[in-house]
């Protein structure tokens, strides 16, 4: 257990309607006892008087309960406060706190690493929380609560599971070979087992990974000069994130702007015209516009449709509706000075990015568990490379170890403190 005992404010800051202070360690109950006198019951909350450690003055009336170790949400004993948040109620609890030896401020990210350390979650898990806390969209929210929820060290641990079962069988094969006949074929039944496994991983590997939602599907806005290419993304922005000119090639680099359609994250990539130029920096430019079009999820293409050089991803948009005529070969006609058209180019660029992001309710790996998912189906592939079995036990003890480093077990500390460090103090 660890040694000394920590406390933070754990809500948002004052002022606020209720602050919460949250204390963890084996000085708990003894914290809280020098500042409310008698102890509540476990997980029951009693109204009290908390005053100062010396008992000569009342700071506030709060409600008060405790959890004991170690079913609580660190796995320690815990306590908290629930204080009225006014700044000088929860400063005056915090000094009292700082003057109780053996007890500190906990670091940023300091309680999730203890429930860790303790069991109480694992990696992924604790993966899952540090995104809910930075979700900034419904999709990215949804996906988060399924991490922190378990969803992903269920299916890992269904995994595990199956891998151990294949190598039992594996051992019982080494275990009752005679000498001399290590290297006996392994059974066909075992072979399918290991290949089922595998394709099974390897469907989670095909699926579009978590970072697609932090980023969001990227949509460039791609076009010849002065088609309008800006002042559509400066609408679908909500405001003046690129600069509109009627000159052409005003726009020489790329502009990005992210936002949330429909609850879903979309990076919106205003690019150069695409045109021949004997200006060096619209050149330049021009030729990241090409770049940027090879990168795209979606295509918004603002020209001729036969000029279209990613037809297969692009929605055909003409632009200034209000002003041009009709284009037969439009997939859309919009309009940025009447927004004419925009609620179905909306729709039409949701439509499209969430065939790009992870679907509702699908487990999305980021690129730490991406990559230990991928070895592990290069153990079990080696696995069932091989007639050998040991050379097969060796595939599948590499599959477990990476496995295991999805959830924590092992070979993840070089990582632990960048992770639990993007946690506010209070978590």
């Amino acid at each position: 257990m660890t040694a000394d005992t920590i406390y933070a404010l754990s809500s948002g800051s004052p002022p606020a309607a209720i602050a919460i202070v949250r204390i963890s360690g084996p000085g708990a109950d003894g914290a809280l006892g020098r500042l409310v006198g008698t102890l509540p019951p476990p997980r029951a909350a009693r109204l009290c008087d908390v005053g100062t450690v010396d008992g000569r003055e009342r700071i506030d009336r709060a409600l008060v309960l405790r959890f004991p170790g170690p079913a609580s949400a660190t796995g320690e004993d815990v306590a908290e406060l629930h204080l009225h948040g006014g700044r000088a109620v929860v400063a005056a609890v915090l000094a009292e706190l700082s003057r109780l030896e053996g007890v500190r401020a906990a670091e940023p990210g300091e309680f999730t690493r203890r429930a860790f350390d303790n069991g109480r979650i694992d990696l992924s898990e604790a993966e899952g929380l540090a995104d809910l806390l930075a979700a900034e969209t419904q999709s990215q929210r949804r996906a988060a609560l399924a991490l922190a929820g378990g969803a992903l060290s269920r299916r890992v641990a269904a995994w595990q599971a199956r891998v151990v079962q294949l190598a039992a069988a594996l051992e019982a094969v080494i275990d009752f070979s005679d000498e001399g006949e290590v290297g006996e074929q392994v059974p066909a039944e075992w072979a399918a087992e290991v290949g089922a496994l595998a394709e099974d991983m390897t469907e989670m590997l095909e699926r579009p990974p978590a970072e697609r939602l932090k980023e969001g599907a990227r949509i460039v806005v791609a076009g010849p000069p002065n088609a309008g290419k800006s002042s559509l993304l400066n609408y679908l922005a909500g405001r003046e994130a690129a600069i509109t000119s009627p000159t052409p090639g005003t726009t020489r680099d790329l502009v990005e702007a992210p936002i949330s359609l429909g609850g879903v994250p979309l990076l919106l990539i205003d690019t150069a015209g695409l045109r021949e130029s004997a200006d060096s920096i619209e050149g330049i430019g021009v030729e990241r516009a090409r770049r940027s079009l090879a990168d795209a999820d979606v295509v918004l293409w603002l020209g001729a449709a036969g000029d279209c050089p990613e037809r297969d991803r692009a929605i055909l948009v003409q632009s200034k509706a209000d002003v041009a005529p009709p284009d037969v070969e439009a997939d859309l006609r919009v309009s940025s000075h009447t927004g004419e058209g925009m609620d179905a180019l909306a729709a039409a660029l949701v439509a499209r990015a969430k065939a790009c992001l992870p679907r509702e309710g699908d487990v999305a790996l980021n690129a730490r568990q991406r990559s230990a998912v991928a070895q592990a189906v290069s153990g079990l592939e080696e696995a069932l490379g091989s007639e050998d079995v040991l050379i097969a036990a060796e595939g599948l003890r590499t599959a477990r170890d990476a496995l295991d480093r999805i959830t924590g077990r092992r070979g993840v500390e070089d990582m632990l403190d960048a992770l639990f460090g993007q946690f506010c103090v209070g978590k």
